[in-house]
């Protein structure tokens, strides 16, 4: 029950995508085919039983999950008219998000952020469409995916030192609090095993970092 609550509190389930947005479940069907509309995050099989007054009842359900932040991301396909275009939105907000963060400061010299940009923001389109980013971020959408992406970079490159100066404590603090903004809760069963536990409540854990 925790984890339907979870999922209730922080998704929407299909049919309450189709509801916002006002399309049909053919139409959710045909983007996800066309490869510009994620899959669902989470998928639950439920085998109902109750009893009443009226005797006992079996019930059989299968229930999507989706990120709340595709109802704006529909709006964009609907608005739309072929896959290169929605993908320039993705790939655009990408890197508005990723040069937003170094003017406020995130620094990293790695080549996803740097020199193979282009290469990094297709390789996450893929795990955009298939559902992964809306397991793992707030929204599901293009910036928390940067920002994910771009602090777990910087995070992993301090790590690597034995000792750390005041200057990279201070750069590895922020990135833990740019990564604890945009990852979601995870599921109660995932977070021993999430990107959030060991990144954000562990780092912050070995170096006595305070939460912000």
């Amino acid at each position: 029950m925790e984890l339907i609550k979870y999922l209730n509190n922080y998704f929407f389930t299909k049919q309450e995508l189709l509801d916002i947005t006002k399309i049909t479940e053919q139409d959710l069907l045909k983007y996800q085919n066309d490869g510009v509309m994620p899959k669902c995050s989470y998928k639950l099989s439920l085998n109902i039983k109750s009893d009443s007054f009226f005797g006992l009842h079996h019930d059989e359900q299968e229930i999507e999950y989706y990120a709340k932040g595709y109802s704006s991301w529909l709006a964009i396909i609907q608005s739309l008219n072929s896959t290169e275009a929605i993908y320039s939105v993705f790939a655009n907000r990408y890197k508005i998000a990723i040069e937003s963060l170094k003017k406020q400061g995130y620094s990293s010299t790695n080549f996803k952020v740097t020199s193979e940009l282009n290469e990094h923001i297709n390789e996450q389109w893929s795990h955009f469409l298939n559902g992964t980013y809306g397991l793992c971020t707030k929204s599901g959408l293009p910036e928390d995916i940067a920002a994910k992406e771009f602090s777990i970079l910087v995070i992993n490159e301090l790590s690597e030192h034995n000792e750390l100066t005041p200057e990279q404590l201070n750069r590895l603090n922020l990135a833990v609090d740019l990564l604890d903004s945009a990852s979601s809760l995870f599921a109660p069963h995932e977070r021993l095993k999430s990107s959030r536990h060991r990144l954000v409540n562990e780092v912050r854990r070995k170096y006595q970092l305070k939460t912000s």
